[in-house]
């Protein structure tokens, strides 16, 4: 079944939400706001997201910096 992931950003920590196509939550948990963390998080969760939706902001823009750069260096 395909899921859905949002993260929502602050300094510290980052709230990650995934949903299935029917909208119920499958999984929840806070991370630390570092591009590494995401990553292993989804590893772990073994399942691949159809969509992540990362929140738009000043934070957003390193974090998502930082995980592209660690996903296409590791390819």
């Amino acid at each position: 079944m395909k899921q859905y992931a949002g993260i929502d950003v602050s300094l510290e920590y980052a709230s990650v939400c995934v949903v299935d196509a029917d909208g119920r939550i499958v999984r929840e948990a806070k991370i630390l706001s570092e591009p590494d963390a995401p990553i292993a998080w989804f590893g772990e969760h073994g399942v691949a997201m159809e969509r992540i939706g990362l929140e738009a902001g000043a934070l957003s823009q390193w974090l998502h910096a930082g995980m592209v750069k660690q996903v296409f260096a590791s390819s």
